[in-house]
């Protein structure tokens, strides 16, 4: 089985270069070809020699893949279906609006964090993707040329397959690559600490924490991963870092009935991200098969909403987006595609 080129640095792409014996320079020229233009076979990078390119193709293919299935919701979001290495699947979520599209981009097939309230978490961890996977849900989706923005947002936690995340941010951000602004781009975590550190120090991008609540009886219910990185920690951690006048660190937050959503929250919420410049990003619950969460009502939302702008912390309501499709937040699953 032939390796893929895509999804590989310029860094792994110079030593392609020296292993078949070709000029440095060929790695810049690939990086081109795969990057920036539109291919599908070694043999259309021509401005290689013959030779390098019968070398290439003798070891190497592109490896893009085309999805396999793509849902379209009554709101102009789009879900596209690819598969991934092992026969497995992931979700894609395209994203329009007025002025920008973005792209919501899986980084693991299914996911172990266990959340309560998410859908992925309910199919379980089934592999990694690899950058060039991460990569080709941008590349190989219809409004490729036109996306602006895009969010680490989808199946799988991000650090939780940090080496390959990073690659393919450096693949969007590098001038050899898509050449993108880093203040285009959000990695979401749900708080483990060593991988964001390292993110934080590697990459520019800006930082999405689900937070989901201040207290931590009630967020190591919902999230498991509250006992080895307390919420606290996260933060303080967080706090200690300069992200400069650019870049963003904002705080998820999904509203659950009854559980999340009362002033003793937004008191709380003030005390915990105090001297913080941050944004807290509000979220519908959109139900999930098997967990008893509810979404407060319309007016409950709102007045959390205010309470946190009164409390000087700049609270926005996220719209829901391809809920008929299943598009919308914490229901990306592969469950049934993937025989799991």
């Amino acid at each position: 089985m032939k390796e893929k080129l895509y999804g590989k640095t310029l860094t792994e792409l110079q030593l392609v270069a020296k292993e078949l014996g070709l000029p440095k320079f060929t790695a810049r020229q690939m990086a081109d070809w795969l990057y920036k233009k539109e291919i599908s076979t070694i043999e259309e990078m021509t401005n290689l020699s013959k030779n390098a390119r019968e070398q290439l193709t003798e070891k190497y293919e592109i490896g893009l893949v085309a999805p396999t299935r793509i849902q379209k919701s009554k709101d102009g979001t789009k879900k596209y279906l690819f598969p991934t290495t092992g026969h497995k699947f992931v979700e894609t979520a395209m994203i329009p609006e007025r002025d920008r599209i973005t792209v919501c981009v899986s980084s693991q097939v299914g996911c172990k964090m266990g959340c309560l309230f998410c859908f992925t978490a309910k199919q379980g961890f089934q592999g990694q993707l690899t950058a060039g996977e991460i990569v080709n849900q941008v590349k190989s989706i219809e409004e490729a040329g036109e996306v602006t923005n895009i969010v680490y947002m989808g199946m799988g936690e991000p650090f939780d397959n940090l080496d390959e995340v990073l690659k393919s941010l450096e693949i969007f951000t590098a001038d050899w690559g898509f050449a993108m602004s880093p203040r285009r781009i959000t990695v979401s975590t749900i708080g483990i600490i060593p991988g964001m550190l390292t993110f934080l120090e590697k990459s520019e991008a800006h930082l999405a924490v689900s937070l989901h609540t201040p207290f931590n009886d009630e967020r190591q219910k919902l999230m498991p991963v509250q006992v080895a990185y307390p919420v606290d920690e996260v933060v303080n951690e967080i706090k200690g870092w300069d992200f400069g006048r650019q870049r963003r660190v904002s705080f998820e937050y999904i509203l659950f009935e009854g559980l999340n959503d009362s002033p003793r929250h937004v008191k709380e919420l003030a005390r915990l991200l105090s001297g913080l410049k941050c944004r807290i990003n509000l979220i519908r619950f959109h139900p999930v098969p098997g967990t008893p969460l509810k979404s407060p009502g319309e007016d409950t939302i709102q007045r959390f909403k205010e309470q946190l702008n009164q409390k000087g912390i700049l609270t926005t309501i996220r719209a829901s987006r391809g809920q008929d499709i299943y598009a919308a937040c914490g229901l990306l699953s592969t469950k049934e595609l993937s025989g799991a």
